[in-house]
């Protein structure tokens, strides 16, 4: 059985950054040793470059079987691997067929044959008339499920209401399944379009934080009486920050996930025109931003995830700057860490809070922290080497994204990824692939 030991001053530990030696075998994390403890073998001495967990991402679109011209498992996990990324969750649509059936679900998982490079679970998708096929794919292994309070984009996933998510919410409960939710809820509004369409004031004025804030009420609602987990994605409204503090307060089994580009972008930046920042629910005003970080580093915002949403750049409407008409994504995967580090650390946050934002509460939210999310021992040996003050800016070439379409295109970030290790092998050296098709699928 191969060991490997990794030794760096900024190990980042469950109880913060110190210097250690890590001793990973089997896949696992073997021990947990002091800086200068003797072993018996050579040591990769990272110096002051950080060890943390690798980063999970919950929250990916990678639009494979049927619209793999979009993303794909391929480039997708190739693209995770450079960022660091160790395991993600794919959503159950964008993919044709959509994931709200097993045999769907089995359609999936043989797509990823030969093309899996780092961990991938599954959500299932919660649509009207499917309860039935609730239980079957808690039994194929799905991690929880996803829905939709208004129009998903893809006219293959409908959006649930309030009587089909009661059909399903006492089945998830019993199976202590998360139930995650697209929080809007939609009240006709085209008027905008008969406006400037190239405008993003028009845009963003179009999804107001009152759909989110109210179905974020009618979940909070629905989670008390029915006991089960539920999770509300790409938060992007701060009016419902008190709304959800009170339900945490009252020991509602609630967790809130925001996206990095509501952190890093503000609406009063976005010229108009410029589609590769069009998203749902809107990237919002900076006063509305600043909400949303004190909401995560106060821990009332659980962590953040991508939710990496590529489309082929004719649909992101670039010439005509449509806002309209032009899909709704950002493409950010392999960007995960950087993002959030660049605009984390300029707000004081440590490594240890990157950790817990991007690995430690995302494994919770999956059933995986038992054995993912942390360096301890025990633990998955999945793990990223960080150059925390190196900076670099975003180019085309950088990308392994299928498509490079994205609005942190030029942008300068800080903290490059210099290695990434999957159950103890080193797969990825910046810039450089060692190895793919290492990945698992994840099941519970």
């Amino acid at each position: 059985m191969t060991t490997t030991f990794l030794q760096s001053t900024a190990v980042v530990l469950p109880t913060g950054q110190r210097p250690a030696l890590l001793v990973l075998q089997g896949g696992r994390i073997a021990d947990v040793l002091p800086y200068e403890a003797a072993v018996a073998g050579p040591v990769h001495n990272c110096g002051n470059a950080a060890i943390l967990p690798g980063v999970i991402d919950p929250h990916v679109h990678l639009n494979e079987p049927g619209r793999t011209e979009w993303e794909g498992f391929d480039t997708g996990t190739r693209a995770a691997l450079a960022g660091g990324l160790t395991t993600l969750v794919d959503m159950p649509l964008n993919s044709s067929p959509v994931t709200t059936s097993v045999e769907n679900l089995r359609i999936k998982q043989a797509a990823t044959q030969g093309q899996l490079h780092t961990n991938v679970g599954f959500w299932g998708g919660i649509v009207p008339g499917n309860a039935a096929e609730v239980e079957p794919l808690i039994a194929a292994g799905v991690l929880g499920f996803k829905a939709f309070l208004t129009h998903s984009g893809i006219d293959d996933f409908p959006n649930a209401t309030e009587t089909d998510l009661r059909r399903v919410m006492p089945i998830l409960a019993s199976h202590g399944r998360p139930l995650l939710v697209h929080c809007e809820l939609a009240r006709g509004n085209d008027e905008w379009k008969k406006g400037d369409t190239r405008s993003y004031r028009n845009y963003l004025a179009s999804r107001p934080k009152s759909w989110e804030d109210e179905a974020i009420k009618l979940l909070i609602r629905l989670c008390a009486e029915y006991g089960g987990p539920v999770h509300i994605v790409h938060l992007s409204s701060a009016n419902s920050l008190a709304a959800i503090a009170e339900a945490k307060a009252q020991g509602l089994p609630l967790t809130v996930e925001t996206g990095q580009h509501y952190l890093f972008f503000n609406a009063e930046d976005i010229a108009d025109g410029q589609t590769q920042f069009k998203c749902a629910p809107p990237i919002r005003e900076r006063a509305n931003n600043e909400q949303l970080w004190q909401a995560l580093q106060s821990g009332l915002i659980d962590f953040v995830a991508t939710d990496h949403s590529p489309a082929p750049p004719g649909l992101k409407q670039l010439a005509s700057g449509d806002f309209a008409s032009a899909w709704g994504g950002i493409a950010s995967l392999q960007l995960a860490l950087p993002v959030l580090w660049t605009a984390a650390r300029a707000r004081g946050a440590t490594l240890p809070d990157l950790a817990r934002w991007l690995s430690t509460n995302p494994a919770r939210l999956i059933g995986q922290s038992h054995r993912k999310g942390q360096i301890t021992k025990g633990y998955d040996a999945d793990l990223l080497v960080l150059a925390p003050d190196t900076t670099f800016t975003v180019t085309e070439a950088l990308l392994h994204h299928r498509h490079k379409v994205s609005p942190y295109l030029g942008r300068e970030l800080t903290g490059v990824v210099t290695h990434t290790f999957l159950a103890g092998e080193e797969v990825f050296r910046h810039p450089d692939f060692l190895h793919l098709n290492r990945g698992q699928m994840l099941t519970r």
